[in-house]
């Protein structure tokens, strides 16, 4: 199934926009940067996991969360996002992309077992 990219632009219209639009303008979840033009959902308890609702987040941040945890390890954290900055390889991974722009993607590898 492909992943849902979304490109943020105004104005929004009706209570749905509205309250993308709210949501959007905080910034990404796991980052807390700016959000740029493209923005994906993420859900923090995985949908195979009952989860149903979602948070922006840029499409860099959450390949990255992808490539190094499990459904099974992100469902276990859900939704407290300061233990999953803790996590080692996202700790490393915020550092370093703390000073890129928003709209900043690169490749994202697979971490290995």
């Amino acid at each position: 199934m492909a992943r849902r990219d979304r490109t943020v632009q105004g104005p929004f219209s009706g209570s749905a926009g509205t309250r993308r639009a709210e949501r959007v303008s905080g910034g990404c979840w796991l980052c807390g940067r700016p959000l740029g033009r493209r923005v994906q959902w993420h859900h923090p308890v995985p949908k195979s996991r009952g989860g149903r609702d979602t948070v922006p987040i840029h499409p860099i941040c959450h390949a990255t969360l992808h490539a190094n945890l499990s459904n099974r390890a992100l469902a276990d954290i859900g939704w407290n996002v300061e233990r999953l900055r803790c996590q080692p390889d996202i700790a490393t991974f915020l550092r370093w992309i703390a000073g890129k722009p928003p709209d900043f993607h690169a490749p994202t590898r697979r971490a290995r077992p």
